[in-house]
């Protein structure tokens, strides 16, 4: 009788280790994503450029909304 492999421990591990490292991989990139663009909102805020530093801060705000952040 075949087995199928895909039901087997080591692919439930296999599968367990994928999610960890794209979970682990898309932390990396959220963070990466704020701290641009709060680097970004400091550069509005020394420029004084108001229009920026408003969709900079949308922008930020969405991000928190989406990944379930609270400020």
């Amino acid at each position: 009788m075949k087995r199928h492999l895909l039901n087997s421990p080591q692919s439930d591990e296999s599968s367990i280790h994928s999610l960890l490292a794209e979970m682990i991989l898309d932390e990396a990139l959220l963070n990466f994503r704020k701290e641009k663009i709060e680097q970004e909102i400091d550069r509005a805020l020394c420029e004084k450029n108001k229009d920026d530093f408003l969709r900079l801060c949308k922008e930020l705000n969405e991000l928190h909304r989406q990944y379930g952040y609270t400020m």
